[in-house]
């Protein structure tokens, strides 16, 4: 699949993006293993999360998807899993995999999970090593990536293990592994992470501390299915975001956008190029933070992206980068290599997109400097990162000539009506198959 489109002036409108994927995800896992029933609101249909679903329904959950978008799960319990009978393909999902990791070590059976061609390229030996402390029997290929073959041992034991690189995804594969362990399991951050698993415990009142930088838990404890909002992903909503502050004139509103103080990044770091953003209307729904976003046409500035937003904005970059390019002076990011083992190398695949598109730039091996300047047109190749072809074709309302966008068919794993959405919006997008 691929996107050709034309340079548009006008973005505006009030859309609702879609449901948070990492919440998603989360509430699939915990409501699996509850008590009884759950019911999730706001689930988010992409592929990544369909599979999670489904590699649940393969380990004996039953699911149902309600014509209003709900997800009514009934819970088997902890120890109700039960044992697949072939391996858990997972797609292209690396939430999936490095989570299910650490809930499947806990598990009195053998299962091994794998993926689509980029999935089994991603690093899981950061997941698998602190796993390994807590008695773990775990394979992946010589090359630390998946399959990752999990079987069962006897009883895995609490560690205190300390991040050596700002990873929510290692965090929550330890702390699922702890709700199988005898004793305490207490992860150290150097870098606060987005913290949606301990927020997802507290929302099923399962006992968690939090000191500093110490996330602790005990094992053993079970919890009852209950109802969840997932609020709107604020990683969607920064596509149209950064689409209203670079086109000419418009105004969009995005209601009950997940606002979580570990994924803000993205809005202090477009704050700071003077985007014109606006929070309305706060609240506290299931433990997470939501709010209607207002983003209008702005003059953007470049910065020096302060580091310590890194880790709250990882996701996000690819769309940070584009406004970087429209705006005025040099946008400097630094300490970001994790950009480079996520659906693609996306510091690679933005600078090549940024050279196309004749914009001044400089790839580092933790990040890129970008001179904002006029934008061109070209044949940009996403590398099957949905967010690469997303970023790139928002770029299109900067653009003095047509951008052609290669290999889009995974823009459905996390956003499944972009094109729709988008086009309403006032982009201008021809889908070819």
């Amino acid at each position: 699949m691929k996107f050709l489109v034309t340079p548009r002036s006008e973005f505006a409108g009030t859309f609702k993006v879609p449901g948070d994927k990492s919440i998603s995800h989360r509430a699939v896992m915990f409501a699996a293993i509850a008590e009884g029933e759950s019911r999730i609101q706001g689930f988010l249909e992409g592929e990544d999360c369909l599979a999670t679903l489904q590699a649940f329904a393969a380990m004996g959950v039953q699911s149902e998807r309600l014509e209003n978008g709900d997800v009514v799960v009934q819970g088997v319990g902890k120890q109700g899993l039960k044992a697949p009978t072939a391996d858990l393909d997972i797609g292209n999902s690396g939430t999936s995999i490095r989570l299910l990791t650490g809930l499947l070590a806990g598990q009195a059976f053998r299962s091994c999970l794998r993926g689509d061609h980029s999935l089994m390229t991603r690093p899981m030996r950061r997941v698998c090593d602190p796993l390994a402390l807590m008695g773990a029997d775990l394979t992946t290929a010589e090359s630390g990536t998946p399959p990752v073959e999990v079987r069962p041992v006897r009883q895995l034991q609490g560690i205190e293990y300390e991040l050596p690189v700002a990873s929510a995804q290692v965090k929550s594969a330890i702390l699922l592994a702890g709700l199988y362990a005898e004793g305490e399991t207490t992860v150290i951050e150097s870098k606060a992470t987005r913290d949606h698993t301990e927020r997802m415990l507290q929302a099923f009142d399962y006992p968690i501390q939090k000191q500093g930088n110490r996330i602790t838990l005990t094992g053993g404890h079970s919890w009852q299915g209950r109802r969840l909002q997932v609020p709107a992903d604020i990683s969607s909503a920064a596509f149209f975001i950064v689409a209203a502050c670079i086109a000419d004139h418009g105004e969009v509103v995005l209601p009950n956008v997940g606002l979580n103080p570990t994924r803000t990044g993205v809005l202090d770091i477009l704050l700071a190029m003077n985007a014109d953003i606006e929070i309305r209307q706060q609240q506290l729904v299931d433990g997470e933070p939501v709010a209607t976003i207002v983003a209008r046409a702005s003059r953007l500035r470049g910065v020096d992206v302060p580091t310590e937003l890194v880790p709250s904005a990882i996701d996000e970059f690819p769309i940070i980068c584009i406004a970087a390019a429209c705006a005025e002076g040099t946008t400097r990011i630094t300490e970001a290599a994790e950009l480079r083992v996520k659906e693609s190398d996306r510091i690679a695949q933005v600078a090549k997109g940024l050279q196309t598109l004749g914009i001044e730039h400089e790839e580092f091996a933790d990040g890129l400097s970008i001179v904002g300047g006029p934008i061109g047109g070209g044949r940009i190749d996403s590398a099957s990162d949905h967010r690469i072809a997303m970023a790139f074709t928002v770029a299109s309302l900067a653009a003095r000539e047509p951008i052609e966008i290669i290999d889009c068919a995974n823009v459905a794993t996390s956003f499944p009506d972009f094109v729709a959405l988008a086009t309403d919006a006032g982009l201008s997008i021809e889908v070819c198959e």
